[in-house]
């Protein structure tokens, strides 16, 4: 027995592939910037030792500035080793891509039918991608910006971002409901 699932199934879940793909997208740039600024006093201060060390052949002079500029890399190694900025923007580039992969399959399916079994296999690497995603890292700002792109277009959006802002509209259509008495 092969059971069909509509095209308004597979519709849906490629808009939330797609949105998804944009957030982390969006996500994956802002920690790029992050990282950067976060590195860019540490280039500094590593030029800055070494044109302090190379100033003064006697160590006794240049012994407090070599503290201070030491002080400044362990504390901005210790901010970026504990933001981990890096790591995310690495973890939100590699999702981008996975799920732009998922919308690309999804899309590629021809026919305004799909059945059950391909249709579960999408979801389920679509649930698995979405467990890796750490929502919590991504700015508010930019939750609201994605999810407001897409529902402004009456596309669908994960239920990850249906409550990032206030008075949203959910693009479902209400359930009848009948029953009959036998």
């Amino acid at each position: 027995m092969l059971i069909i699932i509509s095209m308004k199934n597979k519709l849906q879940l490629l808009d939330r592939c797609e949105c998804l793909t944009l957030l982390t997208t969006r996500a994956s740039s802002f920690w790029s910037r992050i990282n950067f600024i976060l590195n860019f006093p540490l280039v500094i201060t590593s030029s800055a030792m070494c044109i302090i060390n190379s100033i003064s052949d006697d160590g006794n002079q240049v012994k407090i500035p070599n503290i201070v500029v030491n002080a400044i890399s362990v504390l901005m190694m210790s901010i970026i080793n504990n933001i981990k900025a890096g790591e995310k923007y690495d973890n939100f580039k590699r999702l981008s891509q996975l799920f732009l992969e998922l919308a690309q399959e999804i899309d590629g399916i021809d026919g305004d039918e799909i059945d059950i079994d391909k249709y579960n296999m999408l979801v389920l690497k679509y649930d698995n991608l979405i467990r890796t995603c750490d929502f919590e890292h991504i700015p508010n700002n930019i939750k609201t910006e994605v999810s407001m792109v897409f529902q402004n277009n009456n596309k669908y959006i994960p239920i990850q971002l249906n409550g990032v802002m206030g008075g949203f509209k959910r693009n479902s259509r209400p359930v009848e409901m009948s029953s009959e008495i036998v």
